[in-house]
């Protein structure tokens, strides 16, 4: 099962269009998870005592860590993001807090190097942006960093449409060519 996650917020996403593309690409059974649709909670010191009692209990299945669950369960991931505001939506570094659970996406050796328990293959981030200057390191490396640090998937691949706005461009060629890349397999690859 391909785990999709839209952290897109436009009805008219151009960052939706590509990762629907990937999903109709990849096949298979998908369950989206709406980032805007989810309420997530104020992390204080009151959520915090709770989280980390039910860690300590191995508690896992709580609600609290439903969405991790299902983060670590799924055999691929597809997250799209937009770039704006320098990063990803905040909704996407919500949902990262919510599934970085100890016990459930990872655990630490006794060397203290994290080791993953997910089981996705491959993480396929999605992303369109305005212009041109877009470094991954505010958005995309912090994800691959996750990914192949924490959850343990390797392969972790960026594809994405920049420049679509820029004064000049044509958008919808970038869309296209981009698409394309998708269709024959060499989006996301170096």
């Amino acid at each position: 099962m391909t785990l999709y996650i839209n952290a897109c917020v436009r009805e008219e996403s151009r960052t939706k269009r590509l990762a629907e593309e990937v999903l109709r690409t990849v096949g298979g059974e998908v369950c989206e998870l709406v980032l805007e649709d989810i309420r997530f909670p104020v992390v204080n010191q009151e959520y915090l005592r709770k989280r980390d009692a039910l860690i300590a209990r191995s508690a896992f299945d709580d609600p609290l860590f439903a969405l991790a669950r299902q983060f670590a369960a799924a055999d691929r991931i597809v997250i799209a993001a937009p770039y704006w505001d320098l990063s990803f939506p905040a909704s996407l570094k919500q949902y990262f807090e919510l599934i970085n659970v100890l016990g459930i996406t990872f655990l630490y050796t006794d060397d203290g190097y994290p080791k993953g328990l997910c089981r996705a293959s491959e993480l396929i981030y999605v992303a369109t942006a305005g212009g041109q200057f877009v470094p991954h390191e505010y958005g995309f490396g912090y994800v691959k960093a996750l990914a192949e640090n924490f959850y343990g998937i390797k392969d972790v691949r960026l594809i994405e449409a920049g420049g679509l706005d820029i004064r000049g461009a044509d958008p919808e060629a970038i869309m296209q060519e981009t698409i394309e890349k998708i269709r024959r397999g060499t989006a996301g690859r170096s």
